[in-house]
């Protein structure tokens, strides 16, 4: 087969270097030292930088790996009371989550049977339960789950109460007699619980002495005052619930 030569490269004379060798292009062989032949300059003054390595690898030890955050802890609160006293306001008031509520609007055949009251404006019951959720510090997750108040709803509290930590009772002043039933209820199941009474246009009618003696609670029992409306004034009966949930939970454990 003929041999195919480019036409750029000089034939090399006999014993000579040929035009397109790594000799007679950069001046010296492979791996061979000497004087530097083919150069139409001087060599270079300086050698070429070292190659560097990537960022995060030979003797730079990569960043350290963080662990991913444990999730928050879930505590699950129950927010109870009688018909018409706050529970699903007080719900919505502290949810991050657009709350679930079972709202449904009241007719006729309630008459007689669900008072909210002479102040109230209320014109929907809730008629299964309310949820809604809010983190504490990352670390803790409440899960709030509001009780219906009626009487003929009663069968619902052993439910939803399964599991529960804690609850918030919620109290109208005005109209206390509607939430021994929810007393009655967490004294007999051995809960935590706390009475928070909820301030109707920031008054109540009656001193917090007087609610704790009509309702017959002990000194262990936390009273608080709220507003079901202030998301802040909701934080902090919720609060009280942690605490006194924890409280038990110590003293569970030391027993």
């Amino acid at each position: 087969m003929d041999s195919v030569r480019s036409p750029e490269w000089p034939v090399a004379p006999l014993g000579g270097l040929a035009g397109n060798s790594a000799t007679a292009r950069y001046g010296t062989s492979p791996g061979i030292g000497g004087p530097a032949l083919g150069r139409t300059g001087p060599p270079p003054t300086a050698p070429p930088p070292p190659y560097g390595l990537p960022t995060g690898t030979g003797s730079t030890p990569p960043p350290a790996h963080r662990p991913p955050a444990a999730p928050p802890v879930p505590v699950k609160i129950l927010i109870a009371g009688g018909f018409g006293v706050g529970k699903t306001t007080t719900v919505g008031a502290i949810s991050e989550i657009a709350p679930l509520t079972t709202e449904a609007e009241m007719t006729s055949a309630g008459i007689g049977v669900d008072d909210p009251g002479a102040r109230s404006t209320k014109t929907t019951t809730t008629v299964a339960m309310d949820f809604g959720c809010v983190t504490i510090e990352r670390s803790l997750k409440l899960y709030l789950f509001g009780t219906p108040g009626q009487a003929r709803f009663g069968f619902m509290w052993e439910d939803l109460a399964r599991g529960a930590l804690g609850a918030l009772v919620v109290v109208d002043s005005a109209r206390l007699d509607d939430c021994f039933p929810a007393i009655d209820f967490f004294e007999r199941a051995g809960l935590p619980f706390v009475v928070g009474v909820n301030a109707f246009d920031g008054r109540l009618a009656l001193e917090l002495g007087e609610i704790r003696w009509a309702l017959a609670i002990g000194d262990h029992v936390p009273l608080v005052q709220f507003d079901a409306r202030d998301r802040l004034s909701v934080r902090d009966a919720l609060l009280v619930v942690l605490d006194r949930a924890l409280d038990r939970a110590t003293r569970d454990r030391r027993a």
